[in-house]
């Protein structure tokens, strides 16, 4: 589709499809992955990464909570797929607590500052999503 600006130029959105595409792949297959990995344990010790405070607060052990978050992050990228708009605000609510987590935690400040990127970057995508007509809005 292309549309006029106030100026007089011609926008087709072009950027915007490509934008969405990218962030909606992105955020589809990183939790997916990201969410296996916590089964399978070969990219990093992801029970490092909780913070103390939050394994006292759920129940069994860190490891358990780790194996418990890959399933949300599974499902996460699954919605990402499915429903762009909602699942997108899904990952960007689940990076604000990862956030939260690493800072509480006291260390792996790098990671929660990339984190706020990758937030940022989600709820991009649900406003790219909420521009969008159809079902994959």
């Amino acid at each position: 589709m292309v549309t006029t600006t106030p100026n007089g130029t011609a926008r087709t959105g072009l950027g915007a499809d490509r934008a969405f595409l990218l962030l909606r792949s992105v955020f589809t297959i990183a939790p997916i992955a990201f969410g296996l990995d916590k089964f399978a344990g070969l990219l990093t010790d992801w029970e490092s990464y909780l913070a103390p405070w939050i394994d006292h607060l759920v129940p069994g052990t860190a490891h358990q909570a780790m194996l418990a978050v890959g399933v949300v992050e599974v499902v996460a990228g699954i919605a990402v797929a499915v429903v762009p708009r909602y699942g997108a605000l899904l990952v960007a609510a689940w990076l604000a607590g990862i956030v939260v987590n690493l800072v509480t935690l006291g260390d792996y400040y790098d990671v929660a500052l990339r984190d706020v990127g990758l937030l940022a970057a989600a709820l991009a995508l649900a406003a790219l999503a909420s521009d969008r007509r159809g079902a994959t809005a």
